[in-house]
């Protein structure tokens, strides 16, 4: 640490306020490298948190944290945050097991004032914190900091509307750097770019203030004059209309400048919003050029940046949706492809280039990324919505009153489910299967394999209905793929093995976690497929054909798969001992995939030794762990 001299004298943001503003302009420089350095060799959040360096310094400088709150919007930005408050040495384990949470998390550090991981909870999250702090009579000062992309999401305004409404003192830092992890998208975000990409805003602005404020009347009617003007051409008139006072934009990488601007800020009272520029991957040239590739890296070479992959030998399943998704659209005019922000995440790159004037982008709003497909629905066209599990969460309320109500036809394509790995609970595929089994309509699939989840897909785009097809992060067994866009029976399971005595009913990625115990046990495995609707039929025959059923699910043991089936042998009176086993009945923190599928004996070993213990107890109906 020798390279830092004064990185390594702050251990609390009490101590950046030592430092004088030229000292503080080596550190910025300093706490960039080191971020290089670091993430470099672990992996991480890399870009967001270099643009991140002035703003974060500065924060910490002009407010007495952690008595005032800075709420961070995501948290992928708050990699220099952890640095300041104490977690410098610990930042080489961030997102591994037993190491740093990726995003901020309450139970880290009281420097982490709310647990975030989704977008565009900062500035609700930082309003309740200052209307408690209001209500009680506390002198502290809060601080949300949320960027373009998170802004134009409608927990964003909704927060805006009620902060202008209550007049709560709150200071909202908006961070524009033109992304959030893919390119930004949407009204707002090309409004932001047209007016501050040229210089005839700013210098318009200051320029004609200059020369006006020497002329006190003609500054008074200009003053009065500009609240119309700006209104055609100025980003914080949109602000002032809910009565928030707009200030900006500034230089975000000049410190000097943000700090005199929050000094001043910190002095007002009542809502505020600060917009400032930044550059992702600021001081980092392949992350400035990049920013999509370096949002979050695994560790490479930061004096050769990242290397392209060879290539793996088996798709992921992402992969394997983009690839059906323009091989479907090929053969059906109809087919639109939705996605809330996550054309890269959820594998749309390749759909978006052939098929343009079909692919839409809705920025990150799932909500109405499912009313959106529910339209188009209703009007002919086969929306599919590509969406993470995690974010599938937000649309709940689509999904139920709008969607399966009225009986749309629309593929949902959920991405990351189960356990994820190091992004931890915040981005966990833990509950689609509770959520959605419990609606009237809707199909619910999840693929064993490769060529099974092309399959799926199929199925769910000719379904006459709601559909949904979940998959894992990451890849498959292994499985040929056939290039033929087949379908499957609805409802209908498969006998992967004959056994005897026991029958595992798995479903997804845990009909390949389950062969070893199934050989073990001489079982029969059965590959379920659907979990809604379930194959009653084969779901009786072996409970008539066999000693006990276990059900396994990578999905919350509350209200899951094997809760389906039990409700089915309940219902029909079958009393052969059943033992469901799954995601227990708490968060999954973070850790690689595999090592939070063993901590909850869902790899095959730890199948096997589930089964093992269960065997002495057979009439146990239990949950895993």
């Amino acid at each position: 640490m020798d390279t830092y001299p004064l990185l390594t004298r702050i251990n609390k943001p009490s101590d950046l306020r030592q430092l004088s503003v030229n000292e503080l302009l080596q550190l910025s420089d300093e706490l960039r490298t080191y971020l290089i350095e670091t993430v470099s060799g672990c992996g991480g959040h890399f870009g967001a948190g270099l643009g991140m360096v002035e703003l974060t310094i500065a924060l910490h400088y002009v407010f007495d944290t952690p008595n005032d709150r800075i709420v961070w919007d995501t948290g992928h930005q708050s990699y220099p945050h952890k640095v300041l408050t104490g977690r410098r040495d610990q930042l080489g384990t961030i997102r591994k097991k037993g190491g740093l949470a990726p995003f901020p998390k309450r139970k880290e550090s009281e420097y982490d004032t709310f647990g975030v991981g989704h977008s565009s909870t900062s500035i609700g999250a930082a309003l309740g914190m200052a209307v408690a702090g209001r209500q009680q009579d506390i002198d502290r000062k809060y601080i949300a900091v949320i960027g373009d992309g998170a802004i134009s999401a409608g927990m964003a305004f909704e927060a805006l509307n009620h902060c202008g409404d209550i007049q709560a003192d709150l200071l909202t830092v908006l961070n524009d750097n033109e992304m959030s992890i893919s390119p930004n998208v949407g009204a707002l975000s090309k409004y932001f770019t047209r007016i501050l990409s040229g210089k005839t805003y700013s210098s318009m602005r200051e320029g004609s203030k200059k020369l006006l404020e020497i002329v006190p009347p003609m500054w008074e009617i200009a003053r009065r004059a500009e609240e119309h003007v700006k209104g055609m051409v100025a980003p914080g008139t949109l602000f002032e209309e809910l009565d928030i006072s707009y200030y900006g934009p500034i230089d975000g990488h000049d410190l000097p400048t943000v700090i005199k601007t929050l000094q001043n800020l910190k002095t007002h009272k009542g809502p505020r919003l600060l917009h400032i520029i930044t550059k992702k991957g600021k001081g980092y040239i392949p992350a400035e050029e990049n920013p999509v590739t370096y949002h979050g890296v695994t560790p490479f070479d930061p004096d050769t940046g990242i290397k392209k992959s060879a290539g793996a030998s088996s798709p992921t399943y992402t992969q394997i949706f983009g690839e059906w998704l323009c091989d479907m659209a090929a053969q059906d005019k109809r087919l639109i492809g939705i996605t809330p922000a996550m054309r890269e995440g959820s594998g749309l790159v390749k759909f978006s280039e052939i098929f343009p004037e079909r692919y839409y982008d809705v920025a990150i709003a799932e909500q109405h990324a499912l009313i959106f497909a529910a339209g188009m629905a209703c009007d002919g066209m086969k929306p599919v919505v590509a969406i993470y599990s995690t974010f599938l969460q937000r649309a709940y309320d689509q999904l139920v009153h709008d969607v399966t109500i009225q009986n749309l036809d629309i593929l949902l394509a959920i991405d990351r489910a189960g356990v994820v790995g190091p992004d931890g609970p915040t981005h966990g595929g833990a509950f689609d299967y509770s959520f959605m089994r419990c609606l009237p309509n809707i199909v619910i699939m999840a693929p064993s394999n490769e060529d099974q989840c092309r399959k799926m897909l199929t199925t769910g785009f000719r379904y006459q209905g709601p559909a949904a097809v979940r998959y894992p992060r990451g890849r498959g067994p292994g499985t040929n793929i056939q290039t033929k866009l087949g379908s499957l029976p609805i409802g209908r399971a498969k006998i992967i093995r004959q056994g005897h005595r026991m029958a595992i009913l798995a479903f997804g990625t845990m009909v390949a976690a389950a062969r070893q115990a199934a050989e073990r046990f001489d079982a029969t495995l059965v590959d379920m497929r659907f979990v809604k609707p379930l194959d009653e039929d084969l779901i009786r025959d072996m409970a008539t054909t066999h000693d006990i059923l276990v059900t396994i699910e990578e999905n919350s043991i509350t209200g899951g798969a094997g809760s389906g089936v039990a409700e089915f042998l309940n219902l029909s009176e079958i009393n052969t001992p059943l033992i469901r086993h799954g995601l227990p009945d708490r968060h999954i923190e973070h850790a690689e995939r595999e090592e939070q599928l063993a901590e909850c004996q869902l790899d095959p070993d730890g199948i096997e030794a589930f089964l093992q213990r269960h065997q002495a107890d057979p009439i146990a109906n239990s949950a895993a762990l």
